[in-house]
């Protein structure tokens, strides 16, 4: 198969979806002229005119309130908002509006929006652009969250979104636009709430999400020199997430630790590790671990961030004292 980088795939999933249906448009701020901050939307204003990629005012919840109004008016909004950090300026818009109204209008209306926003640290841009707030959205009712971690994922996710009726907010890392991998040149879509079994072990699951997926599997990768087979699981979206592909891990390896990159505390890795606790309490051999973000403002100096972010050895020794593995 072709391999991809992330950015492309989701420039090739944005042209899909505009060739495809004929109600879809793109707006946000830089989106068209400039090309997008992430350049995921270059070359499209070109391709597409104004009329399908729209610069908008630098107002988040100007243009999020005019994307729900469209997508009740019947057509297919993709909403950017450059940073997840800026969608706070919206969160009235997001929560209040766009995951209510299908509900309270008794299903008369529906808002078929998407909203693409980055999520995540690493890149040094300080602590009010570094933050994860995908799992905020994922405990409002109404809402669907993605959270993809490879091209493969991105594109077959973004496909059933455009396909779906309600809001979706639809997270890419930004320290994964540049990762590179497989995706076939076949139509495909992967359905949400089904978890990615990146790796097959049976000592102890690991389970993440965006960014972190690929620290799960480096994680893996240490586990492995030490003689042990630890299973990854991607969960791909957060609402709906998998938990029947969860609990089967779990029963299968006894052990579980939830990797994700925002603050432990509140974190959906609490979410998750209550379920199982739950719901498979008699098949664990030690209680669920979590690793999370250090709870304080993101730093912007390099080596003080990558302090606050977990990484492959922080999972390895989460794993180790919990399990003694």
């Amino acid at each position: 198969m072709p391999e991809m980088i992330l950015r492309e795939t989701m420039t090739k999933a944005l042209r899909e979806a505009l060739d495809e249906y004929k109600d879809a448009f793109i707006m946000g701020e830089d989106v068209g002229a400039y090309g997008g901050a992430y350049a995921v939307t270059k070359g499209l204003l070109e391709e597409y005119g104004p009329e399908r990629v729209k610069d908008t005012p630098i107002s988040e919840s100007a243009f999020v309130g005019s994307g729900i109004g469209a997508a009740l008016a019947g057509l297919k909004p993709i909403v950017e908002i450059m940073s997840i950090n800026f969608s706070l300026l919206a969160i009235d818009q997001i929560v209040n509006h766009a995951a209510r109204f299908r509900y309270m209008s008794d299903g008369q209306f529906t808002v078929p929006m998407i909203i693409r926003t980055v999520t995540g640290g690493g890149g040094q841009l300080g602590a009010t652009h570094s933050q994860s707030f995908e799992s905020w959205y994922a405990s409002v009712p109404g809402l669907k969250v993605v959270v993809p971690a490879t091209p493969y994922d991105a594109l077959g996710l973004f496909r059933t979104a455009m396909k779906d009726k309600n809001p979706i907010i639809f997270a890419e890392h930004s320290l994964l636009y540049g990762t590179k991998g497989e995706v076939p040149d076949e139509w495909y879509q992967i359905p949400f709430g089904k978890a990615s079994l990146k790796r097959e072990g049976d000592d102890v699951t690991i389970i993440a999400y965006s960014g972190m997926t690929r620290v799960a599997l480096e994680a893996a990768d240490k586990l492995a020199e030490l003689g042990r087979n630890a299973e990854v699981l991607d969960l791909r979206t957060l609402s709906p997430w998998d938990k029947e592909a969860v609990l089967r891990s779990v029963r299968k390896t006894n052990r579980a630790v939830v990797v994700e990159e925002r603050w432990r505390t509140g974190g959906f890795a609490g979410e998750i590790a209550s379920t199982i606790h739950e719901e498979a309490f008699d098949d664990l051999d030690g209680p669920v671990a979590r690793v999370g973000g250090k709870d304080v403002p993101t730093p912007y100096a390099g080596n003080l961030e990558d302090a606050t972010i977990p990484d492959a050895d922080d999972v390895v020794r989460a794993i180790r004292i919990n399990f003694g593995i």
